[in-house]
């Protein structure tokens, strides 16, 4: 069973708990019902801003959507290299979770890989409440954000308002690897 899949049990099933329909759901992230159906079934790769707002939305976790069990940690959290929990996206970005396991967080830290794509490839864009810090580690990818486009090379960093589309490419033949850090400013 795909991770796409398990995901999409636990939305369906932290839904029913919440007694909520899936049109009141996709009423109150903004979701179409349509994408929420084919998250809840498996079919389609579910965006980090898409958990993001579901899950604060039926009062649960990503943690509990991403690995099913809750989060248990409250005054630190380690998570160890190559150890991250990781989020099926779209098929150019790898998410990895760097604090999974800590209860009640106001941001959720993320290192992320993005792999090279053809030049001509647009780039993908979403949007959801809160900011982003985003750092690169190494390479260098175009960032979008709204009408404005950058090169974030290593070493670069950049913080913006996330309401605004956005999305990245790596730049290059190899992957660039950067930190991110979203906060969502509906859990405040």
């Amino acid at each position: 069973m795909s991770i796409n899949h398990e995901i999409g049990i636990r939305i369906r099933g932290a839904r029913d708990i919440e007694g909520m329909s899936i049109p009141e759901l996709a009423q109150k992230t903004g979701i179409t019902a349509e994408l929420i159906e084919q998250y809840e079934g498996g079919k389609t790769e579910i965006s980090v801003s898409a958990l993001q707002s579901i899950s604060g939305i039926l009062g649960v976790s990503m943690t509990e959507l991403m690995t099913g069990e809750a989060a248990k940690l409250s005054v630190y959290s380690i998570v160890r290299r190559d150890k991250g929990v990781g989020i099926e996206r779209r098929k150019a970005y790898d998410y990895k979770s760097l604090a999974y396991n800590f209860s009640h967080r106001s941001m959720d830290p993320f290192l992320i890989i993005i792999e090279p794509a053809p030049e001509d490839e647009p780039i993908a864009l979403n949007s959801h409440q809160g900011q982003e810090f985003h750092y690169c580690m190494e390479g260098s990818f175009r960032m979008r954000i709204g009408n404005h486009e950058f090169v974030i090379n290593e070493g670069d960093s950049i913080y913006f308002d996330s309401t605004y589309p956005h999305g990245m490419k790596a730049l290059g033949s190899k992957p660039a690897r950067e930190i991110v850090i979203i906060n969502n400013l509906d859990k405040e």
